[in-house]
């Protein structure tokens, strides 16, 4: 495909990759070359139109005008938030189906249409955006009801998102076709992360259809009204949904990666499972911290799901943040690779790019972006984080340094075992996910500060000086000096990627087939073993660094209550 074919196929379309193991068809390799080469032009995109609004909120520059910003703000949005993470995510499920289960992609003409609808999806949307003219509203992510965005902008989003889900149909027949002959057999984990990725996916993706195609209506003028509180309950099945993919496809990737480039080996495979169905019932309920301060929701409401069922999801995120990391050192250890209490993590292969990408991801993810989305989801405390600049500090420590950098890491290995290129730029590729996971770290951690203790706005292009008040926000100037820097580094930081990665497709040699560590067994085995073996080695490195999460944790939540009964000193 596309002229960049390195491997040779046998008459039925397989090959064995010589590093994995896995026997690869041809039919799935091909529509994981074409969804994760859009995934990187959406990327790009994005990237470009983050110079403006980074250039933009630093007021220093103040890049744009008013009545532009929104256009560029949406465009970013749509496409790093959007289809960055879903042309990624429908990859992923290929390689966590078809390539794991060592089978055909069932239905590839069926892929190919999903494609090519989510490709005329997100065209749609950004030539709409790009073209809004008053009276329409440039929509943001959120394209609130009643607001009115262009009719080609909803009908943008609804062919995307149909398109979506007939993407995913070829990866469920696959799963179905597994089944059906292995009747017995247990899916190898990395292929059920997928399989539970998909249905969290359909439900999103539903939830965005039942909400945007009424609106499509409302805004060609077949309906007379749309009724604003209902969208917006609506709205966040897919508006907070399509993160839940993004946090189970990325853990998917975690386990996958950390197996491959790290020599992982799953602790415990019933554990694991156990914290995917966990989320499968209870992640989807984290849209809930996005009406908080709506008056159409009950208080009963608010309280089952920002307490109890928001605390499944939890669970299944420390169930991953214990087992993942646990993994890394089994294996490790197990193959002699670093003794002590972190010798297994001093020794791990720091400057492979996909090893260092997936770990800053896990590290990143967990610290800037779980801890602060426990928090924002609770409802006491969500009053400080609501509607200012903190919220788009938690998504970006979610989706920009977490999630993106875990599809970095994997792009690496895409390149490689995919493409059958070996990187060039090495220094360049070594570097990358340092600077890029560094410098959007920093950055959300500004924005999360600008948010907290100064109440910046989200959404605005300007704040220091707010016409008609002697209010200022000018104390937080120098915040945004860091903000303004760190977003320009990470910028570049995911320009580097590109670069790489374009760079290896055009000019890459042939890659040789070896890997940072002694090839693992195989990630296409099922889940039907005995994991008593791993319980005999030691896990205290991992034990030591889950309880310093823990410590963090409990600190910036009991300091995130101290802050919110500042609000309320009297007198």
């Amino acid at each position: 495909m596309f002229g960049l074919e390195t491997f040779s196929y046998d008459d039925e379309g397989y090959r064995d990759c010589s590093v994995t193991g896995l026997r690869i068809h041809k039919s799935a390799e091909d529509m994981v070359k074409l969804f994760g080469l859009t995934a990187i032009v959406a990327l790009l995109i994005g990237g470009i139109f983050a110079i403006f609004v980074a250039l933009t909120r630093w007021e220093l520059v103040g890049l744009l005008a008013p009545a532009d910003f929104y256009t560029f703000l949406s465009i970013h949005a749509w496409n790093l938030l959007i289809f960055w993470m879903i042309f990624m995510e429908i990859a992923v499920l290929y390689v966590g189906g078809p390539y794991i289960l060592g089978r055909r992609l069932s239905l590839p003409r069926v892929a190919k249409a999903g494609y090519a609808l989510m490709l005329g999806g997100a065209v749609l949307i950004n030539v709409a955006i790009w073209l809004t003219k008053q009276p329409n509203q440039a929509p943001l992510l959120t394209s609130y009801a009643p607001l009115p965005s262009s009719p080609w902008f909803y009908l943008g989003v609804v062919v995307f998102l149909t398109g979506a889900l007939v993407a995913a149909l070829p990866f469920l027949a696959t799963i179905w076709h597994e089944k059906r002959e292995n009747p017995g057999q247990t899916l190898p984990l990395v292929a059920f992360g997928a399989f539970i990725t998909s249905i969290v996916a359909a439900e999103a993706i539903v939830g965005g259809l039942i909400t945007y195609v009424p609106t499509l209506l409302w805004r060609v003028g077949v309906l007379a009204h749309i009724d604003a509180a209902w969208y917006r309950q609506m709205y966040w099945i897919v508006g907070h949904g399509s993160q839940q993919i993004n946090l189970l496809a990325m853990i998917s990737v975690w386990y996958f990666m950390t197996h491959v480039v790290g020599g992982a080996e799953v602790a415990s495979e019933k554990v694991s499972r156990s914290a995917f169905v966990l989320y499968l019932f209870f992640i989807n309920m984290g849209a809930a911290h996005h009406l908080m301060s709506d008056p159409g929701v009950s208080a009963a409401w608010r309280v089952w799901n920002t307490s109890y069922a928001a605390y499944g999801a939890v669970i299944a995120s420390m169930i991953h943040a214990f087992a993942i990391p646990a993994g890394l050192e089994i294996g490790r250890r197990k193959r002699g690779e670093g003794g002590g209490t972190f010798g297994w993590l001093w020794s791990a292969p720091w400057k492979d790019p996909g090893f260092a990408a997936t770990i800053l991801s896990i590290i990143l993810f967990g610290f800037l972006g779980g801890i602060t989305g426990v928090m924002m989801g609770q409802m006491q405390l969500n009053m400080t984080w609501h509607n200012t600049l903190a919220t788009v500090g938690h998504f970006h420590a979610t989706v920009a340094t977490g999630t993106t950098l875990a599809f970095m890491g994997l792009g690496y290995y895409v390149l490689r075992l995919v493409f059958g290129r070996e990187w060039i730029a090495r220094p360049i590729a070594t570097i990358q996910p340092y600077l890029y996971g560094g410098a959007m770290g920093v950055t959300s951690l500004m924005m999360m500060y600008l948010g907290i203790l100064y109440g910046i706005p989200r959404r605005h292009p300007s704040v220091m000086d707010i016409p008609g008040t002697e209010f200022s926000f000018a104390a937080a100037r120098p915040l945004f000096v860091i903000f303004g820097v760190m977003a320009l580094l990470s910028i570049l930081g995911g320009a580097l990627f590109v670069v790489v990665a374009v760079g290896t497709l055009l000019g890459g040699d042939r890659y040789g087939g070896s890997l940072p560590v002694e090839r693992p067994t195989t990630v296409a085995d099922g889940g039907d073993h005995d994991d008593t073996a791993h319980h005999l080695l030691s896990m205290r490195g991992t034990f030591i660094l889950t309880s310093v999460f823990l410590g963090v944790f409990v600190v910036m939540w009991a300091l995130n209550w101290y802050l919110l009964s500042q609000l309320w000193q009297v007198g």
